[in-house]
């Protein structure tokens, strides 16, 4: 039996070099992802099973795709050396050439034969004649040359040659991908196994369901359905924690069920250094915690930490910091341990439609959509407590840490949510 162990997360992987205060988003970036390995184990599937998985081993394709010669067109084919200049009269053999249906025997040269999209092109054919291009009797073929040598027709690997790479290992498989598969002929592929990622909200004031009454003082939870969503979303399992009141014990016991379940832990609420702040304090306590104190806008407080050695994403509780975070954050994150490696945020440069001064010192996240001239507006509320706006946005536009004032027309990198999968 193999000896190999597996590469295990340290419990100071998180851990900040002493005196850093507040981390730039970039630093934090790199350091999360210098921490965190894929988390093992494959399994095989058919291509129909395996939407959203990511490849463990590079697919290779089984033969070259297309695997003859055949034709791009309805028409016409014969040998290209049997014809020259001006109108060309050819006899017709007996028969045709279609997709499913070869033509069985050999065209000779100053012949033609009709011949249909995808099918193999005949022995002593090498050029297809469009038939729009054409006038026939059923007996004889006209058409005006000189036409092209091999004209109308795919060569046999056009697509891809057998064993070529079709698709990397990380890659994460989309309906696309199975086409691609399945014509390559490739019946099962190695994937990683499924990311399970569980959820747990926090706080004496969160409702668990919004089916629930409230009183005044609380509210309903957000960021559990939104954090179980985004894990769905991109294709992981979602473990739901459920909601846990400000307890200790209560916390503590979620924590273990997400341990036992989960290969890594979001939690949403209590992750700063406040009084009520017992997702914090019990980390530090029991778990390996290091409180990144992030140099951006919505966010700030961000808790990572190993809970029996499952990570724990602490994220703030306004659902607009907890929503901001997870995608800056989790998401290429969750990517690398899942296998797909760490994706980089998609970003368009894009006329601003809005005017903004800001301070050097963190960067800035609005929430934003593309308007119908192709500007970047933003929600009319910076206010992190409008859940709204999340729905009002498309994306998000990033501000660098750098100072900076916008005017009308000017640049800004807007970040689109379906780059981050949603």
């Amino acid at each position: 039996m193999s000896d190999l162990v597996p590469p295990r997360m340290r419990d100071d992987c998180f851990a900040m070099p002493q005196g850093v205060a507040w981390v730039p988003v970039d630093d934090a970036l790199a350091r999360l992802r210098a921490a965190l390995v894929v988390v093992e184990g494959t399994e095989g599937l058919t291509p129909a099973e395996a939407l959203g998985r990511v490849l463990a081993v590079d697919a290779q394709a089984r033969r070259a795709n297309p695997p003859q010669v055949n034709s791009a067109v309805d028409g016409y084919g014969f040998a290209h050396a049997a014809t020259g200049s001006g109108v060309q009269r050819l006899a017709l053999v007996a028969g045709r050439a279609a997709a499913g249906q070869p033509f069985a025997g050999r065209v000779p040269a100053g012949q033609a034969i009709r011949i249909l999209t995808g099918a193999v092109l005949p022995e002593g054919v090498d050029t297809v004649v469009l038939e729009e291009d054409c006038a026939s009797d059923g007996r004889w073929v006209a058409f005006d040359g000189p036409v092209r040598p091999g004209a109308n027709t795919r060569r046999a690997g056009e697509d891809l040659d057998e064993g070529a790479l079709a698709l990397p290992r990380g890659h994460r498989l989309r309906a696309p991908d199975l086409a691609l598969l399945s014509a390559l002929g490739i019946g099962a592929v190695s994937v990683f196994r499924r990311l399970r990622v569980a959820v747990l909200s926090t706080g004496d004031e969160i409702i668990a369901d919004p089916a629930l009454p409230a009183l005044p003082h609380q509210i309903w939870d957000a960021n559990r359905p939104m954090l179980l969503a985004l894990a769905r979303g991109w294709g992981f399992e979602a473990v739901d924690l459920g909601h846990a009141p400000d307890d200790t014990a209560a916390i503590a016991a979620r924590l273990d069920a997400g341990a036992a379940t989960a290969d890594v832990i979001l939690t949403s609420g209590g992750a700063s250094a406040g009084d009520e702040d017992h997702v914090s304090a019990l980390l530090g306590a029991r778990g390996s915690l290091s409180s990144w104190r992030i140099a951006m806008k919505p966010g700030r407080p961000l808790a990572l930490a190993l809970w029996q050695g499952v990570p724990v994403f602490g994220l703030p509780g306004n659902p607009v910091a907890a929503l901001v975070c997870a995608l800056i954050f989790a998401r290429p994150a969750l990517g690398l341990m899942a296998g797909a490696g760490w994706a980089e945020p998609q970003a368009f440069a894009v006329p601003a439609a809005f005017a903004k001064r800001k301070k050097a010192g963190r960067r800035e996240y609005l929430r934003a959509r593309i308007d119908a001239e192709g500007r970047a507006e933003v929600f009319a509320s910076e206010g992190s407590g409008r859940i709204s706006g999340l729905s009002w946005a498309t994306g998000l536009v990033e501000l660098p840490d750098a100072a900076v004032e916008i005017a009308p027309g000017d640049r800004v990198r807007f970040l689109p949510y379906a780059g981050f999968g949603l």
